[in-house]
């Protein structure tokens, strides 16, 4: 089937934009469950196939998971197959949370300074930060920050969600380099330098740096770029090794090759609803998305890492954390979060097949993951709207308030 990239990915971009604006239920931190799981449950299956009826076609099911101080608790649409807290799933822009740690870890131990202009020396080398070669002759490179561009304020066009302008003078002019690159070779392995490098010979640029804000997919491939210059290690290799392992997260990882398409089992089946119709869109080439929407996790090992994540428990410490969260209680986008009125810091996913809510509540101590296997890009907006309110519901339903 070919794909839709040009108007999925830019409908996706608004998704993901408003996110900073139902099986057994089994009660897992128990022996038996209670009348809060039942509730629970009661509350994911009508919800979910309210949605379904109002969507002729519809395909996939959806998961939650919610850790507490009570304990944490699992349902989902499809009850027939007891806990699915382990299966996998495409995490999408919440690879974002792991790339800004990375940064942030690194910035953390004096590495790297997130003040520095990313044409900066790198702390104790005469290399700079992003290399002084064509491929990353981006507009305005000399006035961006390392912080700018985690939080979305460096002007760095995306390619991953908008179109080459007509414009240009590229084969690719008026469309999606991605698809258009992907319909003549669908394993194609892309890299950092290929993805920034047409950003810089195209002279793309949202705006001048720290002038406005716009979400950029591509920024986080420069990020991913500037932690492999600085580690001296590939990205999956200094997230794992620094974030993923030393956290207990052995059922994350982060696709790296064009080969690599499939995900581990047990996985959750990914349906794109376009126009009406579900497509089965599963398989894939996260290439294109390395250190911005390749992470392939669990809800437990998600829940996990989120709730560790904004404890200052996962590396990042506590004062490193607060920095990240700075102006997000005011709608703005963090350093590599955001936060939702009811369920606290984090962030949503979305890519072909795939939604995902990861979000912590420090006063309560909540954690609340959503991963649906099925994404909506006839009415995306009201899409993420329903998984967040299903996610403030099910904290009600188990005792700790949803109203802040």
């Amino acid at each position: 089937m070919k794909k839709f990239w040009a108007v999925s990915m830019l409908v996706l971009t608004l998704a993901l934009i408003v996110s900073i604006m139902y099986g057994c239920g089994l009660f897992q931190g128990g022996s038996k469950a209670d009348l809060s799981d039942q509730k629970l449950n009661d509350m994911v299956k009508a919800r979910w196939s309210s949605y379904i009826a109002a969507h002729p076609s519809w395909e996939g099911e959806v998961y939650i998971y919610i850790m507490t101080p009570k304990g944490n608790y699992f349902s989902s649409s499809d009850l027939s197959n007891g806990n699915k807290s382990n299966v996998h799933f495409r995490g999408a822009s919440c690879t974002k949370m792991f790339t800004a740690a990375g940064i942030m870890l690194l910035h953390q131990q004096g590495r790297l300074n997130i003040n520095d202009k990313i044409t900066a020396l790198i702390p104790g080398s005469t290399e700079p930060y992003v290399p002084s070669t064509a491929d990353y002759n981006i507009p305005n490179k000399g006035d961006i920050t390392i912080k700018m561009v985690l939080n979305h304020r460096a002007g760095i066009w995306d390619i991953s969600n908008s179109a080459i302008p007509p414009t240009a003078e590229a084969p690719y002019k008026g469309q999606s380099y991605i698809g258009y690159v992907e319909e003549k070779d669908p394993l194609h392995t892309f890299t950092f330098d290929e993805l920034v490098g047409v950003v810089a010979s195209n002279h793309l640029s949202y705006f001048k740096p720290d002038t406005s804000y716009h979400y950029s997919d591509t920024g986080y491939s420069l990020l991913g770029k500037i932690i492999e210059r600085v580690s001296g290690k590939k990205y999956g290799e200094f997230i794992t090794q620094n974030l993923t392992l030393p956290n207990g997260l052995t059922q994350t990882s982060f696709p790296y090759l064009g080969s690599d398409q499939i995900i581990p089992a047990p996985f959750v089946k990914g349906y794109s609803y376009f126009k009406g119709k579900a497509y089965d869109t599963t398989q894939d080439n996260m290439t294109p998305h390395v250190a911005e929407g390749n992470v392939i996790s669990t809800l437990s090992d998600l829940g996990n890492w989120t709730r560790k994540m904004f404890r200052g428990e996962a590396g990042p410490n506590p004062a490193t954390v607060a920095m990240m969260k700075e102006g997000t209680d005011k709608g703005a986008y963090g350093l590599g979060l955001s936060y939702v009125k009811g369920l606290g810091f984090g962030h949503d996913g979305g890519h072909a097949g795939y939604a995902t809510v990861a979000k912590y509540d420090p006063k309560q101590d909540v954690t609340v993951i959503i991963s649906a296997g099925a994404i909506s890009f006839d009415d995306i907006y009201n899409y993420y709207n329903f998984l967040h309110d299903m996610g403030r519901e099910a904290k009600t339903i188990l005792g700790y308030s949803a109203g802040e």
